[in-house]
């Protein structure tokens, strides 16, 4: 089975669903490749990258009248808090 990998060689996981080397839309598709890598650090970018794809989501549903500019304030705060909580518990700040 093909795996995901770091810089250092093999990071345990397999390559996302579908063909070999293809991701959905809905899936993170970036690498972190900071000097200060862990895997912790590299969940904490999992959770930046699909912070920022749900904030894109969030405001082409308001621009198009989907949702109110209030839904759109209240889920974009749920979601930073939740991003908040996750770099707290994964970085240890």
């Amino acid at each position: 089975m093909p795996k995901l990998r770091d810089q250092d060689g093999e990071f345990e996981g397999p390559i996302p669903s579908g063909e070999a080397g293809t991701h959905s839309p809905m899936e993170s598709h970036t690498g972190y490749r900071g000097d200060d890598w862990s895997p912790q650090r590299l969940v904490f970018h999992q959770n930046l990258e699909q912070f920022a794809e749900r904030v894109g989501l969030i405001v082409a549903l308001q621009g198009n009248g989907k949702i109110s500019q209030e839904k759109a304030f209240s889920e974009i705060r749920q979601i930073w808090k939740d991003l908040k909580e996750s770099r707290g518990e994964l970085l240890d700040l």
